[in-house]
C-alpha cells in the first residue's frame, strides 16, 4: 500500500484526500470556476492546508457526453498551471487526469508525480509504456467506450466479476511492462446506471483482493444526487454519506471536490476503527 512519488513514500494504509482542480469550463460541478491564477492558487493552498495528498489537475472534461478537446488544448490548458502551482508549492505531488500518452509524458517532464486514466489505457496504447518510461504511480480506472458515449455501454454479465476481471487483465499487461505503482478505480459513474453504481459501491471491498490501493471518485456525481433529487451544489452531504461507506469498505483514496469535509471523514472513520471492540 505504499507507493513512490518522486521519491517520496506515500503510505496508503492510511487513506489519503486527493483534491479535485478542473480546468476546464465544462465540468459538471465546478467547471470554468478556476481561470485565473489569483483563484486557482488559493483554491490549491485551501486544499493542501485542509488534509489533500493530491492534487488532480484535469483539462479534459469527461462528463458524461462532454466536448472533445484536442491534444494541444488540453496541454495548453494544463502545463502553464502546472509550472505556476509547483513554483509556488514545489513540494505539491500533482496527479494528472489524463488518458494521453503525450500529456502524460510532458505532465511528468513538468513536475507531475502521478497520472490518472479514465481509460486504463484503452484510449491510447502508448500510455503504459509511458507510466513505465518515467515510473510514475499510474491509477487506472473502469470504463467502457469514451466520455461522450459510455453511458449508452452500461450493460454487462456480472458487473462484480466483469470489472475483477477487467482490472486483472489491465493489472497483468501494466504489470508485464514493469508499472510499479498501480491504483484502481471502479469507476463510479463512467458507463454504470445509478442501480450499478450502488451494486460496486455495497461491494467496493471484493476488489481488495488485488492487494492494491483503491481510489474512489464520488464526490457530488449523479448517483447522489439523483436519488435526492437536487443537484450537484447540493450533494455535500450526500458524498460525505457515501464516502463513509467506500472508506469502511477499503478505499485508500478519496479524490474529492471538498477536501476538508473529506479529510473529516477519513478522521472519523480511523477513530471508529481504532476503537472498535
Amino acid at each position: 500500500m505504499t507507493i513512490n512519488c518522486k521519491g517520496e513514500l506515500i503510505d496508503l494504509s492510511s487513506p489519503k484526500v486527493m483534491g479535485i482542480l478542473n480546468l476546464t469550463p465544462d465540468s459538471f460541478f465546478d467547471g470554468g470556476k478556476y481561470k485565473d491564477e489569483t483563484s486557482i492558487l488559493s483554491q490549491v493552498d485551501y486544499m493542501l492546508s485542509h488534509g489533500a495528498a493530491f492534487i488532480d489537475m484535469g483539462a479534459y472534461s469527461s462528463r458524461p457526453g462532454a466536448e472533445h478537446v484536442p491534444e494541444d488544448e488540453e496541454l495548453k490548458r494544463l502545463i502553464p498551471i502546472m509550472d505556476l502551482i509547483l513554483k509556488k508549492f514545489p513540494d505539491t505531488l500533482i496527479s494528472v487526469d489524463t488518458f494521453r500518452s503525450k500529456v502524460a509524458s510532458t505532465s511528468i517532464e513538468h513536475g507531475a508525480a502521478l497520472i490518472n486514466d479514465i481509460s486504463a489505457g484503452n484510449l491510447d496504447k502508448k500510455m503504459f509504456d509511458t507510466v513505465a518510461k518515467h515510473q510514475v504511480p499510474y491509477i487506472m480506472m473502469h470504463m467502457k467506450g469514451t466520455p461522450q458515449s459510455m453511458q449508452k455501454e452500461a450493460a454487462y454479465e456480472d458487473l462484480i466479476n466483469d470489472l475483477r476481471f477487467y482490472f486483472s487483465e489491465k493489472v497483468k499487461e501494466s504489470s508485464g511492462k514493469k508499472i510499479n505503482d498501480i491504483i484502481l478505480d471502479p469507476g463510479f459513474g463512467f458507463a454504470k446506471t445509478t442501480a450499478q453504481n450502488y451494486t460496486l459501491l455495497n461491494h467496493l471491498d471484493m476488489f481488495q483482493t488485488f492487494g492494491l490501493p483503491i481510489l474512489i471518485g464520488l464526490s457530488r456525481k449523479s448517483m447522489i444526487y439523483k436519488i435526492l433529487e437536487s443537484s450537484p451544489k447540493e450533494a455535500l452531504n450526500g458524498t460525505t454519506a457515501l464516502h463513509t461507506i467506500a472508506l469502511l469498505k477499503g478505499a485508500n483514496i478519496i479524490r474529492a471536490h471538498d477536501v476538508k469535509e473529506a479529510s473529516e471523514c477519513i478522521k472519523l472513520v480511523k477513530a471508529l476503527k481504532e476503537n472498535a471492540l
